[in-house]
This record gives structure tokens, sequence and C-alpha cells, in this order.
């Protein structure tokens, strides 16, 4: 993916909020953190988590994070959106080692996407945001796909669209029971799918 070029200007404005932020200027980091929240909120975390509710959990852990270690952040010629990705990202990895169902992705597959976001600190927010935004797309469609179509539809219904129990049970047309029970399997299979579709750097 190409690399966008920064405007020196703003980068050189957000270098000198960044050290305002060093030096304990707590609005200086409320700025930064209103500027990438909402990015790392459709860009991040609710690609991954799946449901805006886990997300929104996760990115207020993300703030708390940032606020409790700022002072470990250096400075990079691409900003503090690299470094803020990967706070969110490790949030992420840690809800989802908590969550046993309804979860579209492994600890495991974002482990391996954290490992290589180490290797690709040289790029603009714009374009890491991009990046996520297809690469998340992409895996879950690829995924979907090789799955069982009604696997497919509980999934959909349940995990991205965040309906009720009771909802997706009458939509399906079966009892709640028989929902957990194709839910179950259907995310078993969807296991499978995102394994598979990950090992495709």
């Amino acid at each position: 993916m190409r690399r966008v070029e920064w405007d020196a200007d703003a980068l050189e404005a957000e270098r000198l909020l960044c050290e305002r932020a060093h030096a304990g200027d707590r609005q200086a980091l409320g700025e930064i953190l209103g500027q990438y929240g909402p990015r790392l909120f459709r860009s991040v975390l609710l690609p991954r988590l799946g449901s805006r509710a886990a997300a929104e959990e996760a990115l207020s852990t993300t703030y708390i994070k940032v606020v409790e270690r700022f002072d470990r952040f250096t400075w990079q010629a691409v900003g503090v959106y690299p470094w803020l990705r990967v706070v969110a990202l490790r949030v992420a990895l840690d809800q989802l080692r908590k969550r046993k169902r309804e979860r579209l992705f492994e600890p495991d597959d974002l482990q391996r996407e954290l490992d290589r976001s180490e290797r690709r600190e040289d790029r603009t927010p714009d374009v890491i945001e991009q990046y996520d935004l297809q690469a998340a797309h992409r895996r879950v469609e690829e995924a979907l796909g090789r799955i069982n179509p009604r696997y497919a539809q509980v999934i959909q219904l349940r995990v991205l669209e965040e309906r009720s129990r009771e909802e997706a049970a009458e939509i399906l047309g079966v009892t709640v029971g028989t929902l957990d029970v194709v839910l179950h399997r259907a995310l078993a299979a969807l296991k499978k799918a995102t394994q598979a579709s990950m090992e495709t750097p």
C-alpha cells in the first residue's frame, strides 16, 4: 500500500501537542484522544470485536491505558497514531481472551496482527486506517463466505447486528435454545474459516 506523506505543519503541531502531554498537560492528552478516539473505535476495535458494546468498553479501557502509559510513548516521524493503535489492539486482545463466546476473531489471530504491526510503523494514520478497515472487512466477508449460509446468518444477526436472542430466533424461525446451538456451531465454523484466512499476510 502506498505511503501518504504528511503535512509538515500538522505533524509539527502534533509533536508539540505530544510534548505538552508528556509534560503532564491533561488537556493536550485529551485533544489527542479526542482526535484519534473515533478512528480507533471504527477501524481498530469495532471490526475486531464485532460488538458495538464491546468496542465501546475497549475504547474506554484504551483511554485509561493511554493516560497511564503516555510517558512511555516516544515520538516517531509518523506521529502518535501507530502507538495508540497498538495500545488499542492490545486491549482488544485482552478482551478477546476473556470472552468465550460470540467473538469474530481468536486471540491468536489478533496476536499475529500485533506482531506484524510492529514492522509497519512507517505509515500514516490514514493509510493505517484504510488498511485496518479493508483487512477486517475482507477477513470477515471471506470467512462468512466459507461457512454454511445459515451459520453466516446467525452470526450476522447476533454478533454483527447485535440483535437479542429472542429476535434472532424469531427471524430464523427457531427456538431460543436451538438458536444457541446453531450460534455455537456457527462460531466454531467461523473460527476455522478465520484461522485459514489469517494465514494470508
